[in-house]
């Protein structure tokens, strides 16, 4: 029997051309095993990697500071944040992506925002997203209104034959590549008879501390944990491709690297106001009435969001060549998430070329980077970036207060006014 292909992954291998997510991934440089990882983690970006994005987006707000005549562009990832920063009040924001389950995903957030009834069947929907009753508002509510190849995408089957609208009535968060690598991480404390939940109950952040240093910092020193996490593949459920993977390690094992992201995400932050904890131990977001949510799923700011939805346009798309069909000083805000650590010195430049021609006096640009400086000195044309200011004492507090916990630096440059 011949298994046919998801339509997204048919049409990116039409007549052999190159998938955009390859053509981005893939090093030209790499050796021959190199190259192997680039399109083994290639292949496995084209389906849902985050079902829920994972940059801070209340630092990116204060980082970015929104006005209401802001023209922002955004990499798209899960949305969540896109739809964040509609509380800041921007005047417009274009979410562009390579992967075509991120545009749906942002599409189908979209329509639900619009079309949803009310604040419970959004929460429902986005923040349980495992109730019986989201396929029926689906039906009912959202599906009428999807483009074609969106509504395609979520009533067809991914590569396990699972219709992918059913995510919603079993947990979406639990799919996707970074949802199988928490579940896997789950699956493998439970070999080692570790509840990872436990940490949500402590009472204070010195309780969560006591947890993590007692159950979870030794795993870390299991010898098969340190040969897992040594080895590229292991790591892209966290959506970090082979290129990434050495600038995250830097010159120490993986597995210490891990162990101290993993420890500011578990005792630097209470658990009752950082809902990435909550979708790491415990896959999901918490159910309480006042459980910490991304600010576009918190009741005080659904009617905002609902009002100011049409103002963001997802599409599938480079970033780059995005840019390149935009007007000169059209837009003033930019959120680049960690795509830079991807990219080539000739990659880099021609974003930053981009980013520079269309950006206004004042416009602001974060990012976030595997490693802790900005790896844009020494790459990027200094006839380029000399025209941006870095703000490296405000960059080194927000790394510090974003709660995701999983980068090693957060980035603003600023285009003087």
């Amino acid at each position: 029997m011949v298994m046919k292909l998801p339509r997204e992954t048919a049409d990116a291998t039409i007549n052999g051309a190159k998938p955009p997510i390859a053509k981005a991934v893939v090093r030209k440089g790499a050796g021959v095993a190199g190259k192997v990882l680039d399109h083994a983690f290639a292949f496995a970006f084209r389906g849902l990697v985050y079902a829920q994005i994972w940059e801070d987006p209340e630092v990116d707000m204060e980082a970015l500071a929104i006005r209401p005549d802001s023209r922002m562009i955004a990499i798209a990832s899960g949305g969540c944040n896109v739809l964040s920063y509609l509380v800041a009040d921007p005047a417009a924001i274009t979410a562009v992506d390579l992967n075509t389950a991120h545009v749906a995903l942002g599409k189908l957030k979209l329509a639900s925002a619009r079309h949803l009834p009310d604040y419970a069947h959004f929460r429902r929907f986005f923040a349980e997203a495992d109730k019986p009753s989201n396929l029926a508002a689906y039906h009912a509510y959202v599906a009428p209104y999807l483009d074609e190849p969106t509504r395609r995408y979520w009533e067809g089957r991914d590569l396990t034959l699972r219709r992918r609208i059913g995510g919603f009535r079993k947990g979406i968060y639990k799919r996707g590549l970074l949802g199988g690598f928490i579940g896997m991480a789950h699956l493998l404390a439970k070999i080692y008879r570790i509840d990872l939940k436990t940490i949500l109950t402590a009472p204070t952040r010195a309780a969560q501390r006591e947890v993590f240093e007692a159950q979870l910092a030794p795993v870390f020193d299991k010898k098969f944990v340190r040969w897992l996490t040594e080895q590229p593949a292991a790591l892209f459920g966290l959506g970090i491709p082979p290129a990434q993977f050495d600038a995250l390690a830097g010159n120490q094992p993986m597995a210490e690297v891990l162990r101290r992201r993993l420890e500011k995400l578990a005792c630097d932050f209470a658990v009752e106001d950082n809902y990435f904890a909550w979708q790491a131990f415990s896959r999901g977001y918490g159910r309480e009435a006042d459980a910490p949510l991304p600010p576009y799923l918190q009741q005080a700011n659904w009617d905002n969001v609902r009002a100011r939805v049409d103002r963001v346009d997802v599409r599938h798309a480079n970033l780059t060549e995005y840019l390149a069909s935009q007007p000169a000083a059209s837009l003033d805000r930019y959120v680049l998430l960690d795509a830079q650590d991807w990219m080539s010195d000739a990659q880099l430049n021609d974003l930053w070329r981009e980013v520079t021609r269309t950006a206004r006096p004042g416009a602001r640009v974060l990012f976030r980077t595997a490693a802790e400086p900005s790896l844009l000195p020494g790459r990027v044309d200094d006839a380029i970036l000399s025209r941006w200011t870095y703000h490296a004492e405000a960059s080194a507090d927000y790394t510090r207060r974003d709660r995701s916990s999983i980068y090693g630096g957060v980035h603003l440059y600023e285009l003087p006014a």
